[in-house]
């Protein structure tokens, strides 16, 4: 398994990515480069998703989740802030009650994503560490079955519900485990 940090609360400091494979060092240049990080601090951004666990494939973007007290602020801020980036747009979803932008750096699309809930605490994160810790009990065949699964258009949680042989909801089904 490429270098991953020692325990989940470690992927709020990115700087795991510097070593180790080479799209995580990209990711780690263009984060640091750009002071995304730095720019989201009064957000308490948190890199999620695949890239930080190994699990990324050629499309896979940058996730980056932010908590927000007032909405509007944290609307306003993003696109003060990443609005001239290439291909911005910012929406929010009823769903997830939450604002999303999404704009490209050199060859990463970076999505943010705010809610008014604790970064820790949104399910982005949870998903990640529970993959996270399954990925560590299960080692690289694990790995290499969700990244061929996500090859064939499965996103990642469906992918780690039907190797495992979980039912129901998948996302749920993740968080429900006792890892």
């Amino acid at each position: 398994m490429v270098n991953l940090p020692v325990h989940p609360s470690d992927f709020k400091d990115i700087r795991y990515l510097k070593h180790g494979n080479d799209k995580q060092k990209q990711a780690y240049k263009i984060l640091t480069d750009h002071r995304i990080l730095k720019i989201l601090k009064p957000y308490n951004p948190v890199l999620v998703g695949t890239i930080p666990i190994n699990i990324d494939i050629e499309t896979s973007d940058l996730d980056i989740i932010c908590e927000y007290r007032s909405r509007d602020e944290f609307l306003q801020y993003i696109t003060r802030h990443f609005d001239t980036m290439s291909h911005f747009r910012v929406y929010e979803t009823v769903k997830h009650k939450a604002v999303v932008a999404h704009f490209s750096i050199d060859d990463f699309e970076i999505e943010l994503f705010g809610q008014d809930i604790p970064t820790l605490q949104q399910n982005a994160y949870r998903h990640m560490v529970v993959e996270y810790q399954l990925l560590r009990r299960y080692g690289e065949p694990l790995r290499q079955k969700i990244v061929e699964l996500k090859k064939q258009g499965i996103k990642t949680e469906p992918a780690f519900a039907q190797t495992l042989g979980l039912t129901g909801d998948p996302y749920a089904a993740l968080l429900e485990l006792k890892v």
